[in-house]
């Protein structure tokens, strides 16, 4: 058995736990997957660079109604897929060389591992390892339905649905997540026929309502959109595409080049046979933690064990990854003044068209909180197109919607839709993080005229408090 000082489980947020304070101790970097996590090589960052391009073509689509005629005359599907991962692969690359080659104190190890205790681990090739300190940032992974055709090779996750080497000319998408929304934009702005096969009769159905509904009306608009329906089986066609049959109050059936499985991700701790030694999980099947990210038995901490990320809370996005792992890196070093994990305000955002972002409780949150505790709340939605910058877009379906205690004015929730969602939603995240109240928000400083801002300022303003 091999001793290490800390072995971390996870090449993604885990990857900056290794800093100078660990230069003069050993170190084992644990992933049997591709280097750099989830967020690097399948996740965020490639996704949003295919969403940018997607964001010009469908520019081209609404000029129109502004005065501009644009065209779009090609998309170069193998230039936009070779541009993203000619970089993102370099510095997966580069990584691994670094971690692997160029520090003497890191051994990486590129396999899988399973739990033999709680701080030790048995590779896949039979290697033993323990360590003083564990850190498991193992991530999740993609959710395949149980189908038949399931395992076509025409059927791909989100892993594998940006190296196609061809745009196709159907596409099928199973979900309503983030996920889904997100692709569904990507090759419908593309040319794609995109169809949309849901089991619940909303998208995003997990956000405030107002939002669920109003994107589901976009959606409906610019995709072929099957709702309260299921994929009941894949088939391969002679010709190379699949044929879905769609079962539900209205089955049909339709033939595609290619399926997007899209219905949720689940956390790798059963790969890791976390519960064979005894740690506690969640419902889900996430490692339970307490506040300082330390991994719990029994309902209690067990020392020198840590979890972060995707493996351990339920957000599953990066930035609460990195925090967590900002938090971690901190007490493995500072044992004795333990930091503790902030969860009260994360955002998040879609980055579809439009584009969406939340923060803090949605409407029937709000009420159910301020039910059990004695308060009321107040409300308001305002429009992109009651300001100037909205009158310049034409925009008809952008709002801010803000979620307020009437008595305190204290933010409780936001939830935009509409154009660059996820950066103007960026002053209420901070004026909730700081205790910032929405008439001292709204009134306490300036607001470029005529920015789109003005939007949350005008909802700010419209909030009923004190």
């Amino acid at each position: 058995m091999t001793h290490y000082d800390l072995a971390i489980v996870g090449s993604g947020s885990g990857n900056s736990l290794i800093t100078p304070d660990w230069d003069d101790r050993k170190v084992a970097l644990i992933d049997g997957g591709v280097f750099g996590g989830t967020c690097l090589n399948v996740g965020c960052i490639p996704t949003k660079m295919f969403v940018f391009p997607a964001e010009l073509a469908t520019g081209a689509q609404e000029a129109q109604s502004l005065g501009v005629d644009l065209e779009l005359r090609d998309v170069r599907w193998r230039t936009i897929r070779d541009r993203i991962f000619s970089r993102i692969d370099a510095i997966s690359r580069d990584g691994r060389r670094y971690r692997a080659d160029e520090l003497d104190n890191v051994t990486l190890y590129q396999e899988y591992v399973r739990f033999t205790g709680e701080k030790s681990f048995v590779t896949a090739t039979g290697e033993e390892i323990h360590a003083d300190q564990v850190v498991i940032a193992a991530g999740s992974r993609a959710v395949l339905p149980d189908i038949p055709g399931i395992t076509l090779p025409q059927v791909h996750t989100s892993d594998t649905i940006m190296r196609l080497d061809e745009l196709p000319a159907r596409i099928l998408i199973i979900g309503g997540g983030y996920i889904a929304a997100e692709f569904a934009h990507i090759f419908g702005a593309f040319g794609s026929a995109v169809t949309m096969v849901n089991r619940s009769g909303s998208l995003l159905r997990t956000l405030d309502d107002s939002v669920s509904e109003a994107f589901t009306a976009e959606a409906l608009r610019r995709w072929d959109v099957i709702l309260n329906h299921t994929v009941a089986s894949l088939t391969a066609n002679d010709d190379g595409s699949v044929h879905a049959v769609i079962d539900g109050p209205e089955g049909q059936e339709l033939d595609v080049d290619v399926v997007l499985v899209a219905i949720g991700r689940v956390p790798n701790t059963d790969r890791l046979g976390a519960a064979d030694v005894g740690l506690d999980l969640d419902t889900e099947g996430r490692l339970v933690v307490d506040g300082h990210q330390r991994v719990l038995r029994d309902g209690s901490p067990i020392d020198g064990l840590w979890a972060l990320g995707d493996v351990s809370n339920r957000f599953q996005l990066k930035h609460v990854a990195n925090h967590e792992a900002r938090v971690v890196s901190h007490n493995l070093i500072h044992p004795g003044s333990l930091r503790t994990s902030d969860h009260r305000f994360v955002p998040a955002a879609v980055f579809t068209h439009p584009q969406v972002a939340v923060v803090g409780l949605t409407e029937a949150e709000a009420l159910a909180k301020a039910e059990a505790e004695g308060f009321e709340i107040t409300v308001s939605v305002q429009q992109y197109g009651s300001t100037a910058f909205g009158w310049a877009m034409e925009d008809t379906t952008g709002f801010v919607k803000l979620i307020a205690n009437q008595r305190t004015g204290m933010i409780l929730g936001a939830h935009i839709m509409g154009h660059e969602a996820s950066m103007i939603i960026q002053p209420v995240i901070q004026a909730m993080s700081f205790g910032l109240d929405a008439q001292t928000m709204a009134s306490g400083q300036y607001w470029i005229h005529p920015a789109l801002t003005e939007v949350v300022e005008n909802a700010l303003l419209s909030l009923k408090t004190g």
